[in-house]
């Protein structure tokens, strides 16, 4: 089994045990010395990890930290362990205090679900406020994956991950920047743009004119994005299909007169990715789903008819957006093309609020 496998098959247990976990000592067993183990690690051996390994803090002796992984009888990596359903924060943390009176070049902070991996871009021996890398182990992606196994005993080289700590660090700083300018851009950002495509003055007026322009730009562009790939995605499928279907013997087996007349165009899924687009800071996009129906295109959140996010109406001589009241009623709003959508981004984040709000209760 290679480390990618490894990692999702502790993703699963992770998702399995955790309820059944009472206690951090519990965690412990069950979360993060297997985690350890997947670094390559042997946690039975005193030599490679220490348990409760002991740092002295001036005149305080005897303070321990939950693990420490050893080379050559020196710690490199502290572990601080807490219970699965606790906030991490480090502050007054023991692993903030042990950092710079041990040799460990990196300190990791852990519930057994959330990962957090700290070193000393900003100041030599004095770790970071901010974490250069976290995860989620219940919801780890692939690029991830591929900076955690770097850690692992085959592949770790203090240097290389210190460099690659600190493109990690730049990088979410500008994915952050990036972010917070595509919800809210800045004046010198639409300015930016706005030279390069209106040939006037730049006054007042026009900025506020281009800072909504330039925030349904960014979103449309990510649709787009989207889009692209989900064709793509979707002609790759469509040849697979084509491929094994001319292999079949056996006839397929056949659907209801009406399950043949609904028909999902390219164009309501492409609405539906544009829905998803807006909805994506606010609620995993793995909730919204969609349902054809002979009469409209249903934007559902989890899949439940009764909570519908909006409806779409593409298949006539006319084109209607409609958004869902608190009381289940419908408003329709005619439409000349897909990307005015975006003008009701408002009552779609709305939608979903409203039934997030009711969960709650």
């Amino acid at each position: 089994m290679d480390f990618k496998d490894s990692i999702k098959q502790l993703s699963e247990r992770v998702v399995k045990l955790k309820d059944n976990l009472q206690t951090e000592e519990a965690t412990k067993n069950a979360l993060i010395m297997p985690f350890i183990q997947t670094l390559g690690y042997d946690v039975f051996n005193p030599f490679e990890v220490t348990p409760e390994y002991t740092c002295d803090i001036g005149t305080k002796k005897g303070e321990k930290i939950d693990y420490a992984i050893l080379k050559d009888n020196n710690p490199v990596i502290l572990i601080e362990c807490k219970h699965w359903a606790e906030n991490l924060t480090l502050h007054d943390n023991q692993l903030l205090r042990y950092f710079h009176v041990s040799t460990a070049k990196f300190g990791i902070l852990t519930n057994g679900i959330s990962y957090k991996f700290y070193t000393d871009l900003s100041e030599a021996n004095k770790m970071d406020e901010k974490p250069f890398l976290e995860i989620n182990l219940s919801d780890i992606r692939d690029n991830q994956i591929e900076e955690l196994k770097q850690f692992h005993k085959s592949y770790f080289d203090v240097d290389t991950i210190v460099n690659a700590a600190s493109e990690l660090k730049y990088m979410k700083g500008l994915k952050e920047i990036i972010l917070s300018e595509m919800e809210t851009p800045s004046e010198p950002l639409v300015r930016l743009f706005a030279k390069q495509v209106y040939g006037g003055m730049v006054t007042a007026k026009i900025l506020e004119q281009f800072t909504d322009l330039t925030k349904r730009s960014f979103n449309q562009v990510i649709s787009d994005i989207i889009t692209d790939r989900f064709k793509t995605a979707l002609n790759k499928e469509s040849e697979k299909k084509t491929e094994n279907s001319s292999s079949l013997i056996e006839s397929a087996p056949s659907i209801s007169e009406e399950e043949s007349k609904v028909v999902t165009t390219e164009e309501e899924l492409e609405s539906f990715y544009i829905i998803r687009a807006i909805l994506r800071k606010h609620v995993d996009v793995n909730r919204i789903i969609h349902r054809d129906t002979q009469s409209y295109f249903g934007i559902l959140l989890d899949d439940n008819n009764r909570k519908p996010i909006c409806r779409l109406y593409l298949n006539g001589s006319k084109k209607y957006f409609a958004t869902i009241s608190d009381d289940k009623k419908e408003t329709k709003y005619p439409i000349e093309s897909l990307n005015e959508i975006y003008q009701h981004e408002d009552a779609i984040i709305y939608a979903l609020k409203m039934y997030e709000k009711n969960s709650e209760k």
